[in-house]
């Protein structure tokens, strides 16, 4: 793999993790309701997420993906549940941002790291990139030096660009203003993930 090569991947995979989607939301709210750890663990659960489709792909099972319809239905409307019951949680402030801050109450890192990677694996916009763009690049790289180049591109991106945004959220400035906002933050990420989730069936 060329160095020319190598930073197409790295762009491409910058603009999918810089993307504005429900993995935004969840790293929001577990960096608001946690602290800067949960959303830090939260962010390289995702990313171990974003390395397991890479590692799918690389392997071909992308390729029984695409051709089989059934499979990435299941995968899309399991991801659509899990955007839907995340939305109906947030909106109902069981769990979500203004509950836990109202209460002092923290999630568990363990809360965060199975929604960052829950988000992850179940997102059919995921899967959709990776079939769709990330595939040209696995056909480059045929050594094993490259492969894992191929992998942990993505992976390390996507960690990073999470940790950024809960280091930015959990400072401490942005946190008093943010919570004074704490109540329309979790209507607002309620109906985004809610929003989402009727998206990702209407355009099944």
């Amino acid at each position: 793999m060329t160095v020319s090569v190598w930073l197409s991947l790295v762009l491409v995979c910058m603009l999918g993790a810089m993307s504005p989607g429900p993995s935004l939301v969840v790293m929001v709210r577990h960096s608001l309701a946690g602290g800067r750890l949960h959303g830090i663990v939260a962010a390289w659960a995702h990313a171990l997420g974003v390395g397991l489709y890479a590692v799918i792909t690389l392997l071909g099972l992308a390729v029984i993906l695409k051709e089989s319809p059934m499979a990435f239905q299941i995968i899309a409307y399991a991801g659509a549940g899990y955007l839907a019951w995340l939305g109906i949680k947030s909106l109902q402030s069981k769990g979500g941002v203004a509950a836990k801050l109202e209460s002092g109450e923290k999630t568990t890192l363990l809360e965060a790291a199975r929604d960052g990677a829950m988000i992850s694996v179940l997102n059919p916009k995921l899967a959709l990139f990776f079939l769709a763009l990330f595939s040209q690049f696995v056909a480059v790289g045929t050594d094993v030096f490259s492969r894992s180049v191929i992998v942990a591109t993505p992976l390390v991106i996507d960690g990073l660009w999470y940790t950024l945004v809960a280091l930015v959220l959990s400072s401490s400035r942005m946190l008093d203003t943010l919570k004074r906002r704490a109540v329309w933050i979790d209507k607002f990420c309620g109906i985004v993930l809610i929003g989402l989730a009727i998206r990702v069936v209407v355009t099944l």
